[in-house]
């Protein structure tokens, strides 16, 4: 299997409840009810989120930075016919630093958005996409 190819195996526990293993070993339980565990359409918010932050993070702390704390707070809205899929998606960072500059946290966010984050990139084919920020002073 090449570098490029991922895999990952979802096995049923009961009701609607499925335990997800990646190809690199991790474990996540979903759950169709969203009772005891995120559902699959919560986890494409997480994994947007996640994505999203990971490249900003990243950039940031690039441009040297002094991020103590980011979190992506991400909003989907669905259709309300079935297949109920995203119509649109939010993620909005709060950036929380010392003396951080809007200049590069407006930067990372805009190239997570454009060019880096791939779960981003691959839902923005059908989603509209739309990305905030905030700076909060340490």
């Amino acid at each position: 299997m090449s570098e490029n190819t991922l895999n990952a195996t979802v096995k049923w526990l009961d009701d609607l409840t499925f335990v997800a293993e990646s190809g690199s070993g991790h474990q996540m339980v979903l759950d169709g009810h969203a009772k005891t565990a995120a559902s699959p359409m919560e986890a494409i918010l997480m994994a947007a989120g996640s994505c999203a932050s990971v490249d900003v993070v990243s950039i940031l702390q690039k441009a040297r930075q002094k991020v103590m704390h980011c979190e992506c707070r991400v909003t989907g809205e669905r259709v309300s016919d079935t297949p109920k899929v995203f119509k649109k998606v939010h993620l909005e960072f709060v950036v929380t630093g010392q003396s951080v500059a809007e200049t590069h946290v407006d930067r990372a966010v805009k190239l997570s958005a454009d060019k880096y984050c791939s779960v981003a990139k691959m839902l923005e084919a059908s989603v509209e996409m739309s990305h905030s920020y905030k700076i909060i002073e340490a």
